[in-house]
């Protein structure tokens, strides 16, 4: 069995590695713009997409083993607006300064495909959703965030696992979720598919 992660994200690959699963990474070149609007089906659609371009560069297919790909997109939404990544510094303290002192959601979409022995491919798509708040961040508090952490391939310009914990005052539902791959849900994922999570996870 080969397990792919399409993406380049650290803390995604991390994730994995902490459970002991051995996987490859094949980073996906899909187009990322949606014309969906709803964050739930936005991440959703963005997933599969990521996916599907994967399960593309392995076609024709051709191996004595299955194969399964996990795509995950994430994103924040403040009330109606949805948070990417940040474009440039200013961007980032925009979306900062917003954040302060409000609950926020963090949405990721995952989805999992699997391409059987004779190549034939189906697939599984959800999301999950986690309530984040955060306490007060002044405008130093955002310029010393900013400027001793990487932000710019993090959506809503944070990271809950780094220096932005001193003001994340309470999270409701999944962790992983917020540090960008909602593993519980991606368990449930690959069990849909007919594959238990514990088969895959290495002696340690």
């Amino acid at each position: 069995m080969r397990i792919i992660l399409a993406s380049k994200s650290p803390r995604r690959k991390e994730i994995l590695e902490n459970l002991g699963i051995k996987f490859d990474i094949i980073v996906s070149d899909a187009d990322e713009n949606s014309k969906e609007t709803d964050p739930s089906s936005l991440v959703c659609d963005l997933s599969f997409k990521k996916a599907s371009a994967v399960s593309d560069t392995l076609l024709p297919y051709s191996s004595n083993e299955e194969t399964y790909i996990i795509a995950c997109d994430t994103v924040v939404a403040l009330e109606d607006e949805i948070f990417g990544k940040p474009e440039n510094k200013e961007h980032a303290k925009d979306m900062l300064s917003r954040l302060s002192e409000k609950t926020h959601k963090v949405f990721s979409g995952v989805t999992v495909i699997k391409i059987n022995q004779d190549g034939e491919i189906s697939h599984v798509t959800d999301f999950e959703g986690t309530s984040v708040k955060f306490s007060k961040m002044s405008d130093e508090d955002i310029e010393f965030y900013i400027s001793n952490e990487n932000v710019f391939d993090k959506a809503g310009a944070y990271a809950i696992q780094g220096l932005a914990s001193i003001w994340i005052e309470k999270i409701d539902g999944c962790y992983f979720n917020v540090v960008g791959l909602p593993i519980k849900k991606t368990a449930e994922l690959f069990k849909k598919m007919g594959c238990d999570v514990k088969s895959i996870i290495q002696s340690r």
